[in-house]
């Protein structure tokens, strides 16, 4: 099966080659490699060009618009079996692409996320407060997201999310910024479809390093899952 890896990419010139050096060292998977350049101006753009080999297609788009528009810009022209999301940044490892596309290739799953809360993995978190505070989030917006879709998930905005393509006819995306998390979530479930969790390395950083979600972010996360499991829910 030909796994389709879509990577929305945002101002990574440090991490950039090192991500796509990573995944391409993964050599027991059949895979596309996308890339979405969301108007990246601190020469990852530059990086990418030079480095045409390690990437099997790449769109630039003309004006930062955000990680949901880059990721449906990419799915538009995947020509996977299988969708697998891949940050440009270093949090996450291809070392754990088979564990994650296995459930959908011999058990049949539809959807597998990766979750950094369950048992067995290897997790490297900044001991900062900022820190705390995000993964208090998560906690907090996971549990009302499984209690609006009755998903049992212990990491519901991962950045693993891995499922058949043939979903994607099934649901409409329309979030450009992080909110395609919870947006993506609750119209999976709406499918009746579970979500199967495998857990996952991390390795995560701060803002001084990268990182790109904020306070803001957790609050608009809160308002698209109301949306999506209320208002949207109700008129379908």
């Amino acid at each position: 099966m030909l796994v389709s890896i879509i990577i929305p990419v945002y101002n990574e010139k440090i991490s950039i080659k090192k991500i796509l050096l990573r995944i391409n060292s993964n050599k027991k998977i059949n895979k596309e490699i996308i890339i979405v350049d969301d108007y990246s101006t601190d020469g990852t753009r530059n990086i990418l060009k030079k480095n045409e080999q390690l990437y099997s297609k790449i769109i630039f788009l003309n004006k930062n618009y955000g990680k949901g528009y880059a990721l449906r810009k990419g799915f538009a022209i995947a020509k996977g079996d299988i969708i697998l999301i891949q940050d440009a940044d270093l949090e996450y490892h291809p070392k754990d692409y088979n564990k994650l596309i296995s459930p959908i290739i011999y058990s049949n799953k539809k959807v597998v996320y990766g979750s950094r809360v369950l048992p067995g993995g290897l997790r490297v978190r900044p001991k900062t407060i900022d820190t705390f505070i995000r993964m208090m989030a998560n906690y907090f917006l996971t549990f009302l997201s499984n209690l609006l879709n009755k998903q049992k998930l212990t990491d519901a905005h991962t950045c693993y999310k891995v499922f058949k393509s043939d979903l994607l006819k099934k649901i409409k995306l329309e979030e450009n910024g992080f909110n395609f998390c919870p947006e993506f979530t609750a119209k999976i479930s709406q499918l009746g479809i579970k979500i199967v969790e495998v857990p996952i390395s991390y390795y995560g950083r701060t803002h001084k390093e990268g990182k790109k979600i904020y306070f803001m972010d957790g609050l608009r996360a809160l308002k698209a899952i109301f949306r999506y499991n209320l208002l949207y829910k109700s008129k379908t």
